[in-house]
């Protein structure tokens, strides 16, 4: 018997045009004989059928559509828009759902039954293969001349499928795995930052471009966490259902990652249920792994709930932007009148992803220690795309942003080098990312929180760090969105010593 394990799709895409190709993939697995005809199979298919148009649930097409690897790689949008489109068409046993020679109609998604892949010959057939649900055959081709099917495929039981037709083809293709944006320029740069190259199914290619945030030739932690579904989440969001969100992800930095060279992210579908999925990625660099992490993925129910109250610092209009607090030290009395001149006029710098505001803003002057808490109000510039996956990536993104400093603020008088080792998030409800974050890190976290109290939008987030020893420090967090609901935790550990002369930009282990 000749069994066929299907490997997907191939998109072709062109510019920004939404024309897309899909070429059908068949591998060989096993076989026990290679060469078998089906005369019985061929008297039972003398005449084809369209099929019948039947009913089925719209919450059981999304249900379906949305665990085929092939799709999952699209917007979550993309896939809600092909449940409403797709034909939902019942087949009988020996009914033929493609004919050899004809032109292409669609991309048929196998919902129930079996079929057979085969090639008529003057002894009946040869047989290909058999498809069960899952699996998809056929093309789907918004250009005007059609390919021909080069084989047969015949319900060997009862089988239903849905069936995308080829005006409905430009839903396969996209601008981005967000959306579809009609100009670049349009998108947020943190959008852009934790977009992927698709290279086949749960294998994605990520880049540091020359606009993205640089720290002396080493990509940013938070960007390996958000480029990888956004690149490592990113790519892991990328291989569930988009009804299933992650709630929580643990992650481990290996080596240092080189910003001039391509990331290659690999997923592993370690686990797939109805309720809960489990994905591990593998960030690659130079054939050595530099990062992994595993995200767990759970759909929406409802369970008990409790939680700590919201603290109040103040608003972010109230507060002055990282720019203006930079231009301030061009005119501080206390730096020598030469340093402020080269500041002023120094080469601007690269444009940040995210606003950013601290409610206490450090002295860079003075040398002071200060407590191992702060509290600092960020969002993403620009409107990111309504996507919870894409807003989940962002926050992972934006909570490496000052959250390991955070340890190093008692220890001043000292240059220090902080490395991110490990990562963990945790996620509660929906929030937005372009909207306000706060960060407020305070070293006895429960009292702080109880003389605190929220007058204002955005989300708060709670930080504190409040152990440092053995060359490493850690940080925990906490975050609310403006109605005071605690939609995500976060806690960080990460090398701290003193910065050696000798320390260099170098992929070298960080252990």
């Amino acid at each position: 018997m000749l069994i066929i394990e299907t490997t997907g799709a191939t998109v072709r895409r062109t510019g920004r045009s939404t024309d897309c190709h899909l070429d059908f993939k068949l591998r060989l697995v096993h076989a026990s004989s290679t060469n078998r005809t089906n005369p019985s199979m061929a008297e039972a298919r003398t005449e084809s059928w369209t099929g019948k148009r039947i009913v089925v649930s719209p919450v059981e097409v999304t249900n379906f559509l949305g665990s085929i690897p092939l799709l999952q790689q699209l917007p979550g949008t993309s896939i809600q828009k092909i449940a409403e489109v797709v034909e939902p068409l019942q087949f009988g046993k020996g009914e033929v759902l493609l004919r050899e020679g004809t032109p292409e109609d669609g991309l048929y998604f196998l919902w129930k039954g079996e079929v057979e892949v085969s090639i008529p010959n003057s002894m009946g057939s040869h047989t290909l293969g058999l498809l069960k649900s899952g699996d998809y055959f056929g093309y789907a081709s918004a250009e005007l001349i059609k390919n021909l099917n080069k084989s047969d495929v015949t319900a060997i039981s009862e089988v239903i499928c849905f069936v995308l037709r080829n005006e409905n083809a430009h839903l396969l293709s996209s601008v981005s795995i967000w959306a579809q944006q009609p100009d670049e320029s349009e998108v947020a740069l943190l959008e852009r930052i934790l977009e992927l190259e698709t290279l086949e199914v749960d294998l994605y290619k990520g880049y540091t471009k020359p606009d993205y945030p640089s720290f002396g030739g080493n990509v940013y932690g938070g960007q390996l966490l958000g480029q990888c579904k956004l690149q490592a989440l990113a790519a892991a969001s990328k291989s569930v259902d988009p009804a299933l969100l992650v709630h929580s992800l643990h992650a481990y930095f290996l080596l240092t990652g080189d910003e001039r060279m391509p990331i290659i992210y690999k997923v592993e579908r370690t686990r797939n249920g109805h309720t809960f999925a489990t994905r591990q990625v593998s960030a690659i660099q130079k054939g050595r792994v530099i990062f992994t992490m595993y995200a767990s993925f759970q759909r929406s129910m409802e369970g008990f709930e409790h939680q700590e109250s919201m603290p109040n610092v103040p608003t972010p209009d109230q507060l002055l932007s990282q720019d203006e607090l930079r231009k301030r030290y061009f005119s501080d009395p206390r730096i020598p009148l030469k340093k402020r001149e080269k500041w002023a006029g120094g080469k601007p710098t690269k444009s940040s992803p995210l606003d950013v505001k601290e409610v206490d803003p450090i002295d860079e002057v003075s040398k002071e220690a200060l407590p191992p808490w702060q509290s600092v109000w960020m969002k993403s510039k620009g409107k990111l795309t309504d996507d919870p996956a894409l807003h989940r990536c962002a926050a992972v993104y934006a909570s490496d942003w000052t959250f390991l400093a955070t340890a190093k603020r008692p220890h001043r008088t000292v240059p220090i080098q902080l490395l991110s080792l490990d990562h963990s998030m945790w996620f509660h409800k929906p929030f937005r990312a372009d909207e306000w974050l706060l960060f407020v890190v305070t070293f006895d976290f429960t009292s702080r929180l109880r003389a605190l109290d929220l007058d204002g939008i955005g989300m708060t987030i709670q930080q504190s760090s409040p152990r440092a020893s053995n060359g490493r420090g850690s940080v925990y967090g906490h975050f609310f969105n403006q109605n005071g609901e605690l939609v995500m935790s976060a806690s960080q550990e990460g090398l701290m010593r003193k910065l050696q002369k000798s320390d260099r930009s170098v992929a070298k282990s960080k252990l």
